[in-house]
């Protein structure tokens, strides 16, 4: 069955990368890299075959990775099945943008939400 089954990162655009990823580090404790990346792994429901993981990470300010200029976040969504999620997607009426990406990381593919929000949705590779 298509769906979400977890929340696979959350993305924030930043004036500053560097600077705002000390701020985390420094002030929320988050173990983020000195590029503004944190990888939290899911100890309680972890598993050989779905280890399972949430990302962190923070872009440059002019990215258009996250979506529109005024958009702040994108959440990313882990899926069990994209292809037929965005079929099931387009079918309802979403706005479902034609490219996918596949990589080492899994397959990619992004909707919008009513609001104009871009979401980002990934398919894990075996064993993420």
């Amino acid at each position: 069955m298509a769906r979400v089954t977890g929340i696979g990162g959350v993305f924030l655009r930043s004036r500053d990368p560097v600077r705002l990823a000390a701020w985390y580090r420094e002030n929320l404790g988050v173990p983020m890299s000195e590029k503004g990346t944190v990888t939290f792994h899911w100890l309680d429901t972890a598993s050989n075959e779905f280890p399972g993981t949430t990302t962190m990470a923070l872009f440059a300010q002019d990215t258009e990775y996250i979506g529109e200029p005024d958009q702040r976040t994108m959440l990313n969504l882990r899926v069990d099945d994209l292809v037929s999620l965005m079929a099931k997607l387009k079918a309802r009426g979403v706005e479902v943008l034609p490219e996918t990406e596949d990589s080492e990381f899994g397959l990619f593919g992004w909707c919008v939400d009513p609001e104009g929000n871009r979401i980002e949705l990934w398919e894990p590779a075996e064993g993420m």
